[in-house]
């Protein structure tokens, strides 16, 4: 390069410089983007972020505390926190949304995140596990204040994170009924629900869960089952001092006592066997042992639907179903010359201690009159033998047109999901669900 050819280079950089020397010019130094992590602290309502390792399919996990109102309509009965988990996996994918009956006993990854490979935002039920305050005012135990809850969270992390997203409910059994009343309270929040073997009880003590027990199945297989329990009352005696040695090793207590403790657990042999899908093969002959009819009767029923702790426990579930939600209770009259008595046997003794309430029919009717004439976007799914398919979702002439579809899986029971339905109708259910994904 010639002296020249640089002496010009510079006098046009001169001239440029120059030419702009009243012009103030900022070139930015780009800020270092705000981390998902920084993005959920500051949700004002969260008090609490911690980062897991990932599970599943997924590439971050964070486990979160939000501070929600003990009431949502008073504010001055105070907070509890409430525990979340949010499996993220990309910012531009749907989230699903798993709305826990319960406490969140998992972070395995729920059918329809793994089956979508997407994100995956799960909320614990309120005064449940470790969303259960020190002292619970259980007139604040509704599905209206538990949905509130979900609307507030659901709505933070979309903000935060995913204001672009399809958000998807989903829940099970109880959590089914959940993200039934959700919809019904906040029809808009989400763009769809996928519902699994959910209940929803027009009376306290539904009696359609009766019908289905004389229905279900064969009448051979169901002679079975009450063949059994006959056997379990006949060998009553044995199989109390059983009962009780059970209680001493496992210290285990009973607030009815262990007799009736006992007889409620051969009541609900029937329900459980059908809900889980027992095999009549396992049932044992008339002619077996005291032990194996007690560890068969165990094995079906188990303990902890009775025992005191477990009881005390499930305290929030048993509240909600005696007061909102309904549930069952245990028609004697099939067993009255071993009982002495046709009186259904009822749950009144699971209330929390000194407090009971009236069951409000109101809030199930509510729900009934959403799915029937408002409800879009959601899909059913139940197993036909399960004792809760009894009080399953009835659908209308309108359902379809408002995108509402219910799938029933041939002698399926409570742990009936998708996966359980042939290839055909599992296309077919993935096939409705991607057109609400995709539009």
């Amino acid at each position: 390069m010639t002296v020249k050819h640089i002496f010009l280079m510079v006098l046009m950089t001169v001239s440029i410089f120059s030419c702009n020397s009243t012009k103030t010019v900022v070139t930015e130094i780009p800020k270092q983007s705000i981390s998902n992590f920084d993005k959920l602290s500051s949700i004002p309502q969260v008090i609490s972020v911690e980062k897991l390792m990932p599970s599943s399919h997924f590439d971050h996990y964070y486990e979160l505390q939000f501070n929600q109102p003990v009431d949502h309509d008073d504010l001055s009965k105070g907070s509890f926190n409430q525990r979340v988990l949010l499996g993220l996996e990309d910012i531009s994918l749907p989230v699903i949304v798993e709305l826990k009956g319960y406490g969140i006993g998992s972070r395995a990854a729920g059918e329809l995140s793994k089956h979508y490979n997407t994100n995956e935002l799960v909320i614990e039920h309120r005064y449940f596990n470790r969303s259960r305050p020190n002292t619970i005012d259980w007139n604040t135990l509704t599905i209206e204040n538990a949905a509130k809850d979900q609307t507030i969270i659901i709505n933070a992390i979309r903000n935060a994170l995913f204001p672009e997203a399809k958000f998807i409910t989903t829940g099970i059994s109880k959590g089914c009924q959940t993200t039934m009343a959700h919809r019904r309270f906040f029809p808009k929040d989400v763009d769809a629900s996928v519902c699994y073997v959910g209940p929803l009880n027009y009376q306290r003590e539904d009696p359609r869960v009766y019908s289905h027990l004389k229905t279900v199945a064969t009448k051979a297989e169901r002679d079975a089952v009450k063949d059994f329990q006959n056997l379990c009352f006949e060998h009553k005696t044995a199989l109390l001092q059983k009962f009780k040695d059970a209680a001493n090793s496992k210290n285990m207590t009973w607030e009815i006592g262990a007799e009736k403790a006992l007889e409620y657990t051969i009541l609900e042999y029937s329900f459980v066997f059908w809900q889980y899908g027992s095999s009549v093969a396992s049932i044992p002959e008339k002619d077996a042992s005291v032990t194996q009819i007690y560890a068969h009767l165990i094995d079906v029923v188990g303990y902890g639907f009775f025992e005191e702790q477990s009881v005390n426990n499930l305290q929030p579930y048993f509240w909600a179903a005696l007061t909102q939600q309904g549930i069952y209770g245990y028609e004697t009259a099939p067993f009255k010359s071993y009982l002495n008595t046709e009186e259904i046997y009822k749950f009144d003794w699971a209330f929390p201690e000194g407090v009971t309430k009236d069951y409000d029919l109101k809030p199930m009717q509510e729900i009934k009159q959403f799915l029937d004439t408002k409800a879009e976007n959601m899909i059913f799914i139940y197993g036909e033998y399960d004792a809760w398919s009894a009080t399953a979702v009835e659908l209308n002439d309108t359902s379809q047109e408002r995108e509402v579809y219910k799938f029933v899986q041939p002698k399926g029971d409570h742990s009936t999901r998708i996966r359980s339905f042939s290839k055909t109708t599992q296309a077919k259910i993935y096939s409705i669900i991607d057109s609400w994904i995709e539009n």
